[in-house]
């Protein structure tokens, strides 16, 4: 009964979360007071506080970072009881990106809270082109060893540590474990295997169950991102694109251009028909993306207790670990209460409350907001370790924080996003058109280097 209570509260507060898209909230602060942003636009009244134990902070989505931030907030007054921390509510993440660089622009960052949460993707950018709206945290009281190294590879500039992060973007790979064993097949078979043997496992999905093992938003086609970062292999190289001269890159190309002409692999139109017709519309055996596809998945009432998550194929056969999408937590120029602001976030989303532990912050953030997060301390409490209903009573939670630390790093860009436009474009091209993988894959990295301006 406990397991089955804390399955359905989990599916009720992600239900409407989408981490990596940036999830959009009603702009506001928390406490409805009437000081956060206007319906036009306005910038909130008071981004600062003068209590001395009271920080500010901006986030956005009311059912994913924002009953975070409250968890974390009400973990740290076990440590300062007179501590508070003002949300100030954000419609979107593209809302946070703006403060900042009208603050930047206009060199003045007193406009800014005390802390920002920030998608991984774009941090490198803003602190590359807004240096000084940042503060370092390298001197705070926190074991940054546990939290995951790819996940600090994006808040980690120049070997300084920016930020500390809130949820893990680590990839599962979930199968519907019912329809691979109407196929002979089961969890066992689809873990550790070669994606030519994925392929094969596919192809006999599909003519005895007419799924598809895998599906992707054709249009934001994150598969090349996932299946290289599974290899240890990036999109770039030395800040430049590596596409082809790049042979991992070329063989994932190859891979998922043979997925999707074998009927293994559906390519949606769009987003919607990627989560509403290929996910819940029962149409696949499998899907491989960011945890965050969690509660797209358990939309399917019916279907609970068929799924369960293991680790992706990869070229070579060894247990694939990539992520997808994420955000982290920062102190902008603007705080006059840094060492306050490290102390909270350090004890927090730093892990040092799990570290003695029992971590209300994660804890609760995944009971109330389906925030999966980092620290692999963490992922010893009951809630991380009980088995969850949907997914045959697996103690996915616990699985997704263990494959958190085994995510290879990978070189970043500020084009990451170029990058996937590209690629994808490519495949369409090939598999719409004709074009040849070469070409396709020549054409892509000449008009990135385009965007690049290189």
């Amino acid at each position: 009964m406990k397991k089955q209570l804390l399955s359905l509260m989990l599916a009720g507060s992600m239900a409407a979360s989408m981490v990596a898209c940036g999830s959009a909230g009603s702009a506001g602060s928390t406490d409805n007071s009437g000081d956060a942003a206007a319906e036009d636009g306005a910038a909130a009244a008071d981004v600062q506080s003068d209590d001395e134990n009271t920080l500010t902070v901006y986030a956005w989505d009311e059912n994913f970072n924002i009953p975070a931030l409250q968890a974390a907030e009400k973990d740290f007054q076990d440590v300062n009881p007179d501590f508070k921390l003002d949300i100030i509510t954000q419609s979107q993440s593209s809302d946070v990106e703006q403060a900042v660089t009208l603050a930047g622009q206009a060199g003045d960052y007193s406009t800014l809270p005390d802390i920002v949460l920030f998608q991984d993707h774009y941090i490198q950018q803003y602190v590359t082109n807004f240096p000084d709206a940042w503060q370092s945290v390298d001197d705070a009281d926190c074991d940054w060893d546990g939290l995951g190294a790819e996940k600090l590879s994006y808040s980690t500039i120049d070997g300084v540590h920016y930020g500390f992060p809130v949820d893990a973007g680590t990839a599962i790979f979930a199968y519907r474990t019912d329809l691979l064993e109407e196929c002979g097949y089961t969890i066992d078979d689809v873990t550790g295997i070669t994606w030519d043997e994925f392929d094969k496992i596919g192809k006999e999905v599909y003519e005895k169950t007419g799924k598809y093992l895998l599906c992707m938003d054709g249009d934001g086609n994150d598969l090349f991102y996932m299946m290289l970062q599974a290899e240890g292999a990036s999109q770039f190289k030395d800040g430049e694109p590596y596409f082809t001269e790049n042979q991992q890159l070329v063989d994932v190309f190859n891979v998922i251009v043979k997925l999707a002409q074998d009927n293994v692999l559906y390519l949606a139109n769009d987003w919607s028909d990627y989560t509403d017709q290929a996910i819940q519309g029962d149409m696949v055996a499998g899907v491989y993306n960011g945890n965050w596809i969690i509660p797209t998945i358990e939309q399917v009432a019916d279907n609970s207790g068929k799924w369960e998550i293991t680790t992706a194929p990869t070229l070579t056969g060894k247990e694939g670990y990539a992520s997808n999408g994420g955000s982290s937590l920062y102190i902008t120029a603007n705080c006059k209460k840094a060492d306050l602001a490290k102390q909270f976030l350090a004890y927090t989303f730093g892990g040092g409350s799990a570290a003695d532990g029992q971590s209300t912050t994660y804890d609760e953030a995944l009971t109330n907001g389906g925030v999966i997060g980092t620290c692999a301390a963490a992922a010893e409490s009951d809630v991380y370790q009980q088995g969850v209903a949907y997914f045959n009573d697996q103690p996915i939670y616990a699985k997704i924080v263990e494959y958190t630390q085994n995510v290879p790093t990978v070189e970043q860009s500020d084009y990451h996003y170029s990058a996937r436009t590209q690629l994808a474009t490519a495949l369409q091209s090939v598999l719409t058109d004709g074009v040849d993988v070469d070409t396709a894959i020549a054409n892509a990295e000449q008009q990135l280097r385009f965007d690049m301006g290189l």
